[in-house]
């Protein structure tokens, strides 16, 4: 019997299925974006612009709810300071006597505590302007940085309330209103700009690590003491063998040159002979250089706000 020898069928070949597409060309397919991306820094700023109303508005709210359960409501923000400058006449002026040599001591002082409170309150309100406010920052999608200035954007107004009684007490002596008032204006300018710089460094310090917080109370009372808040440097350091960086350090501190600048222009007994040469170019670059650092380093870190 013969068997009839068949060949096999042909296999025909299957083609490969073709693999899924992954993520991330999904996402540029459908042109989808990583979610809370670090703008661009032009962006960024223009992102903040937008929001200049929110920020104005978050700050007056803050101001206006911080003194709300007190009796004396927001008299607080006038006598805070002034019961602190007070305290610092009694101890510095009396008892050590360091206002002897010091015309006008008490505008003097008051102007120094004044002006000294806006940059430490500014640079405390920083420590919380993200650690604080976490469910704002992980429920709306804004710039960051809308928290830190708003806080600063809230020390500008409580110290502006505050010059009402600084101007009280200056008139009170008897010193004149001079064209010198004017500087005013451009003083707190670039005290502003330099505090919001600040803010915005140690709110992302602190998002991070929050027990510098902790230590910033140290840091800012080392600072006021070398600052000349209740004392003349000058006085303090005259007849005295202090190393030429040493005065320089003490005379170019930013904290001293805003404070000198708003005594210049607010008490005429404080002379231009007791400013650092070029004191206005000083202050402009310590404004530019912390307010733009500052706000540079924030943004950097604008996508880790919120998480962990």
């Amino acid at each position: 019997m013969s068997q009839v020898l068949e060949a096999p069928p042909e296999r025909t070949a299957t083609p490969p299925t073709p693999s899924a597409p992954s993520a991330q060309e999904l996402a540029a397919r459908y042109g989808l974006s990583v979610s809370n991306a670090r703008p661009s820094l032009g962006s960024y700023a223009s992102q903040l612009w937008q929001r200049r109303h929110f920020i104005t508005a978050f700050a007056t709210a803050k101001l206006t709810t911080q003194y709300s359960q007190a009796k004396l409501g927001q008299l607080w923000q006038v006598m805070t300071p002034l019961l602190n400058a007070a305290v610092y006449y009694l101890i510095f002026g009396v008892l050590m006597g360091v206002k002897r040599g010091v015309p006008d001591y008490i505008p003097f002082l008051v102007t120094g505590v004044f002006v000294f409170t806006f940059t430490q309150s500014s640079i405390m309100a920083g420590t919380r302007a993200v650690a604080g406010n976490l469910g704002l920052v992980r429920a709306l999608h804004f710039p960051r940085a809308a928290l830190p200035i708003s806080f600063c954007l809230q020390q500008l107004q409580q110290l502006l309330f505050s010059m009402v009684a600084l101007v009280v007490i200056v008139l009170g002596f008897g010193l004149p209103v001079t064209p010198r008032w004017l500087l005013v204006f451009p003083a707190l300018v670039l005290q502003s700009v330099f505090n919001a710089g600040l803010a915005m460094i140690v709110a992302r310090l602190c998002a991070k690590t929050p027990d510098i917080g902790q230590l910033m109370p140290f840091v800012l009372r080392t600072w006021m003491y070398v600052s000349g808040v209740m004392f003349s440097l000058q006085q303090v350091t005259k007849g005295k063998h202090v190393p030429h960086a040493v005065h320089f350090a003490l005379e170019h501190n930013p904290a001293t040159l805003f404070i000198d600048l708003m005594r210049y222009a607010l008490i005429d007994s404080f002379h231009a002979n007791q400013l650092p040469h070029h004191v206005w170019a000083w202050a402009l670059g310590w404004a530019l250089f912390v307010g733009i650092g500052g706000f540079v380093y924030f943004w950097k870190a604008e996508e880790t706000y919120g998480r962990g």
